[in-house]
């Protein structure tokens, strides 16, 4: 049977990268940012990238540039390596996923997206994968997992198959994608969700109307969304969306 999502997922939004505001401290991804999400009664979307010692760490960007005092790919670094990184805005470390599950412990809904490591959503993937699987052995509290990589999906269906697992989702507009036109064209229509045994997607907020959208929630399928950057915005995508993720406002709490 495929697993579902815990109510508290359609319950609580989800804040994008956790809660991050770098003019408070809290930059994306970071321990601050999640503690902050905690205080607030969010749920939490946070992204896992591999290390060179096969760890996941919680960031997302392929690349350090953008997000830490570093250079260069976060997989030619050790875990202990990042970890010393400071994160920019901040005053941490980039964390690893066992360290991330320990600060959530189960208090609010987590939604972790593996990020495709094939780099163009094809099947070289599985180290990620495994890593994150690890990490969650024995983690009790409502957890779920997802990818724009439908292969990472299914492997994590082989690791974690009572884990809630959903495909991360968009209109692939192929000028704004480093994918082929042929990979965007197939994926647009989510080709691979009962393939891969999920019970949910996260899709771009913009593109909620899509039909395909409509038929998998009319077959029952949740729907999350991404990213949401305003009231106004997320009043607009909950007419189809059960939940958003958001980010650079606090969502006001359904109810």
């Amino acid at each position: 049977m495929t697993p579902r999502l815990d109510p508290a997922f359609l319950a609580a939004p989800l804040a994008h990268r956790a809660l991050h505001d770098v003019a408070d401290g809290r930059p994306e991804n970071s321990r601050a940012a999640i503690t902050a999400a905690i205080s607030h009664g969010y749920g939490i979307e946070i992204d896992v990238q591999l290390t060179a010692d096969n760890v996941a760490v919680v960031f997302h960007d392929y690349a350090l540039e953008r997000l830490a005092e570093g250079s260069g790919p976060v997989r030619a670094r050790a875990a202990s390596e990042l970890g010393a990184i400071p994160l920019r805005g901040g005053s941490e470390g980039i964390p690893d996923l066992p360290e991330v599950l320990a600060l959530v412990a189960g208090r609010v809904p987590l939604l972790i997206e593996i990020k495709d490591q094939d780099g163009a959503m094809g099947d070289q993937i599985g180290p990620l994968e495994a890593a994150t699987a690890a990490a969650l052995d024995g983690y009790t509290g409502p957890v779920a997992i997802m990818s724009f990589n439908p292969h990472a999906v299914a492997r994590m269906a082989e690791l974690c198959p009572d884990i809630p697992r959903g495909l991360v989702t968009s209109a692939y507009d192929p000028t704004s994608w480093p994918l082929s036109k042929a990979t965007c064209d197939r994926l647009r229509e989510i080709p691979d969700f009962d393939r891969v045994g999920a019970s949910f997607i996260s899709h771009e907020a913009a593109d909620l109307p899509r039909r395909r959208v409509s038929d998998l929630k009319a077959q029952g399928a949740n729907i999350l969304c991404w990213t949401i950057r305003s009231p106004e915005a997320e009043a607009e995508a909950r007419k189809i969306a059960q939940n958003v993720t958001f980010e650079g406002y606090l969502a006001a709490h359904p109810g």
